[in-house]
């Protein structure tokens, strides 16, 4: 059998053979590539660090809160359903005690209490005019003391003026007697006379011991007055320091009285209230107990309600490592779960679903696991966050604190190498 010819083979070889024209092609396709990536890695990109957590309100008051049963007993009726929205001081539900003559008790408490408190001022009134009383006697008793000492005093310089005057006469009666008597036995004077003499001696003598005897009594005196001037002190300071003591003893008593009232009027105020109401704006969370047979005790938790919000925050949970480089005032990205976005973390600016905002406050401490909180609100000059009713308290979110805006190059560089971002301080550039 012959070969056939071989003519009808190589055009189809030519064909598949490579031109000279795809090495050009792919030459330019990898150089276009690096020109690209070149330019790439001089656009900018904004350094951020990422955290989630959830929405929840800027004032503690406007979380969400517990509905406690102010007093022991049963739940009677509520007024609301879970989902109700209520209004300050609207009326949550309707209590009533176990024990029906329990206010009737505690009533008569508070007025035997009244009366004991009553009965108590009454006694520490009359102790303390009791008081002002004997300070004033003690006062009128030292007064006349010291009148008194002062007239044994004016006593004992009279009798003492007494004294010297008798002295002086003594001292001239004897020199009489004594001249007398020289000159009796030479004529001069007589017998009647030198008797006159010795008369008068003896009489000045009589005076001078009863002038003595005068200063001795008025110096008695003085040392009575002065002993009846320490008797009086002593015994009006005692019967004062008795009655003062009374007194504050009577206001010890008003003391405990008026503690052991306080017990007895909080029990009633509770007992009043038996109908509790709303104490803020919001909506009814949770109902714990139910109407009818439910017995709750006071204080136990029988309801929940949330608040409505005015200022909400975003509370980011962040790692230690990032928690240098954030600050009050630095903004942040924010994407709220449930509503629709598409996050660019290099580039914010072209992100569409998201939101600004401005770190409020960073945490000094952190929650037991290396995680450290802080808040952010809403950012004035960005878009406003979305309405309170898709932006309730829980709604989950995550965020991105921005930090400095760098070449991507660098922000490879720096992935690559793990170091960390270089921020500038907020308001610096």
């Amino acid at each position: 059998m012959d070969t056939p010819p071989r003519t009808h083979v190589l055009p189809v070889l030519e064909l598949m053979e490579p031109r000279h024209s795809w090495p050009r092609v792919t030459a330019a396709l990898v150089l276009l590539g690096l020109a690209a990536c070149v330019a790439l890695g001089f656009a900018p990109w904004q350094q951020s660090l990422s955290g989630s957590g959830k929405v929840v309100a800027l004032a503690p008051m406007e979380r969400q809160q517990t509905i406690d049963a102010p007093v022991d007993g049963r739940i009677v009726r509520w007024h609301v359903m879970e989902g109700t929205r209520v209004r300050k001081g609207e009326a949550v539900v309707e209590m009533a005690d176990l024990d029906p003559n329990l206010p009737v008790r505690l009533e008569s408490e508070r007025v035997s209490a009244l009366e004991r408190i009553r009965a108590i001022s009454e006694r520490e009134q009359h102790l303390e005019e009791r008081v002002v009383e004997l300070e004033q006697s003690l006062k009128n008793e030292v007064a006349a003391a010291d009148f008194r000492t002062q007239q044994a005093r004016d006593r004992i310089r009279a009798a003492e003026q007494t004294l010297d005057a008798a002295g002086t006469k003594v001292t001239v009666s004897t020199q009489n007697l004594d001249r007398h008597r020289a000159l009796f036995p030479k004529g001069l004077v007589s017998r009647r006379q030198l008797e006159v003499a010795e008369a008068d001696k003896d009489t000045a003598d009589a005076e001078l011991r009863r002038s003595q005897a005068q200063v001795n009594e008025a110096r008695n005196f003085f040392r009575t007055v002065e002993l009846e001037r320490a008797r009086a002190l002593n015994t009006g300071g005692a019967m004062t320091r008795d009655a003062r003591a009374g007194r504050e003893s009577a206001l010890s008593d008003l003391a405990l009285a008026r503690q052991a009232l306080q017990p007895v009027e909080m029990r009633l105020s509770r007992q009043a209230t038996q109908v509790v109401y709303a104490s803020v704006d919001g909506v009814i969370f949770r109902i714990a107990a139910q109407p009818g047979g439910a017995v709750v005790k006071s204080g136990e938790e029988i309801a929940s309600i949330v608040p409505d919000v005015s200022s909400p925050v975003v509370e980011l949970s962040m790692d230690g490592n990032d928690l240098p480089l954030i600050s009050p005032g630095r903004r942040v990205r924010l994407q709220f779960e449930g509503w629709p976005a598409i996050q660019f973390v290099g580039w914010p600016s072209v992100a569409v679903g998201t939101f600004g905002g401005i770190v409020k406050l960073v945490d000094s401490t952190d929650d037991g696991k290396g995680k450290f909180r802080i808040l952010v609100e809403p950012d004035a000059k960005d878009q406003a966050w979305p309405e309170r009713r898709y932006l309730r308290q829980g709604v989950r979110a995550k965020g991105w604190v921005l930090l400095n805006t760098v070449p991507v190059a660098r922000e490879v560089w720096r992935q690559f190498n793990g170091f960390p971002p270089v921020v500038n301080e907020v308001g610096k550039k």
